[in-house]
């Protein structure tokens, strides 16, 4: 039961004997598959996908040289997902400063009127179940705290970025990634102080850790049009592999603290930081919880074996819904 725990929480497997071109993104060879087996990531792909998979191999390596192409022009895979609001790299840096008065916050925030509108829906929304209407960022502060804030911030700039797309794959993908983002930055952050990681670094780098995904989808729109998306394990794992470097890519782009991208670079490695050990038991369990909720199966088996800290985290994942 240990081993399978360290298998699920520890990083993707991948079957024996299958390997990609060497052109390609690779993909490392782990265990083999077993009906026994939840794989998460591969249960996680092709929920985001939807069942519109087929087992033609022609566009793989199409989709994977694209994919490779843009990790080393992440100028360009930015490109393909709406950027973060101009205002955001000035206030995320802000919002890492403790010694931020409120004031000067609220200033900040006040440079983006759409931003403004949206922090006050969230802070009014039935999640923070506020006693009476707030009207204004000094009352959202009041309520959440300068900490909620930032997080709540975060999560308010980051949503137009994954939730809204274009392109037949992309349009169903994402509010399924953006529902896990969410989950995936809760759970990382209430992971990180037992590992000794910074909370709201935590909790930047589970918004982030999907972006690239987000990317991958599009890219397969354009590549494939109306065929279906590949469905062999190895390619699953491969653009998955790659979606996670284009995210550490473009968070660097957007300036956010370097921590993040190394991070979402080092999640599921033996010798990863603190903060990416974090990360990669964040994205675990928010997958875990949407494969769940969505009653995929598998899930519930592998939701009963978690370990006490990681049970009551996953749980928590659910009340932030209600």
């Amino acid at each position: 039961m240990k081993n399978w725990l360290a298998r699920l929480f520890g990083g993707p497997a991948r079957p024996e004997g299958a390997a990609a071109s060497a052109q390609h993104v690779s993909a490392p060879s782990g265990v083999a598959d077993s009906p026994r087996l939840f794989e998460l990531d591969l249960a996680f792909y092709r929920w985001l996908a939807g069942g519109t998979v087929h087992a033609g191999e022609a566009p793989e390596g199409a989709i994977l040289d694209e994919l490779a192409r843009l990790a080393r022009d992440p100028q360009a895979a930015a490109g393909l997902v709406p950027r973060v609001p101009a205002v955001i790299p000035q206030l995320l840096r802000s919002l890492r400063d403790e010694g931020m008065s409120a004031s000067e916050l609220a200033r900040q925030v006040g440079q983006d009127v759409s931003l403004v509108a949206e922090v006050i829906r969230e802070v009014n929304s039935p999640y923070y179940r506020a006693g009476t209407k707030i009207g204004n960022i000094e009352g959202a502060l009041m309520l959440l705290g300068q900490n909620g804030l930032r997080m709540l911030l975060a999560r308010v700039a980051f949503r137009p970025v994954i939730g809204a797309q274009s392109g037949r794959l992309a349009r169903q993908a994402a509010p399924l990634v953006w529902s896990q983002s969410e989950k995936c930055a809760l759970a990382a952050s209430m992971a990180a102080p037992s590992l000794g990681a910074d909370p709201f670094e935590a909790y930047l780098a589970g918004l982030t850790r999907n972006v690239g995904l987000i990317v991958a989808f599009r890219l397969a729109d354009q590549v494939l049009g109306p065929a279906a998306l590949p469905q062999s394990d190895v390619f699953a794992h491969a653009l998955l592999d790659s979606a996670r470097t284009l995210s550490a890519r473009i968070a660097t782009l957007w300036e956010l603290p370097p921590p993040v991208g190394q991070a979402i670079l080092q999640a599921g490695q033996h010798d990863a930081t603190p903060l990416a050990q974090a990360l990669q038991e964040g994205d675990r369990l928010a997958m875990l919880r949407v494969l769940f909720d969505a009653g995929v199966e598998g899930a519930e088996g592998a939701a009963a074996a978690l370990p006490g800290a990681q049970q009551r985290i996953f749980d928590k994942l659910q009340s932030a819904e209600e």
